[in-house]
């Protein structure tokens, strides 16, 4: 569900350019399904499926697969259209470090909807 990452904020992307600096190790859970994605320097240089024996991460961000999908979709419908919209509707919990998140909030906004399909 998350490979694409590592082609969407590939290094030399324009979104990788967005976080320069940003040196995390982010978590994507999908019900017991886990990505960690490794970003170094604003580029996804790694997004590795679980199961991970001893994860280490800064920041985990969990959902029901169907809701993934729902944020994931070409047009997202209401309430599914943002991480926000999702952990205040009760659909997506934040865990970990918030900080690095937080300082680079819409670089992650981003970074997730370019999973999304693009519409013709």
């Amino acid at each position: 569900m998350f490979d694409e990452l590592t082609r969407t904020a590939a290094p030399g992307t324009p979104l990788a350019a967005q976080a320069r600096g940003l040196d995390m190790r982010l978590m994507l859970r999908a019900g017991e399904e886990d990505t960690l994605v490794i970003i170094r320097d604003g580029a996804v240089t790694e997004a590795r499926r679980g199961p991970h024996v001893t994860p280490s991460w800064d920041t985990r961000l969990s959902a029901a697969p169907g809701d993934w999908e729902a944020f994931l979709a070409a047009v997202p419908r209401p309430g599914y259209h943002d991480i926000y919209a999702l952990l205040r509707n009760g659909r997506m919990a934040w865990e970990g470090n918030l900080l690095p998140m937080m300082q680079h909030l819409m670089y992650i906004k981003r970074l997730l909807a370019s999973l999304r399909p693009e519409v013709a």
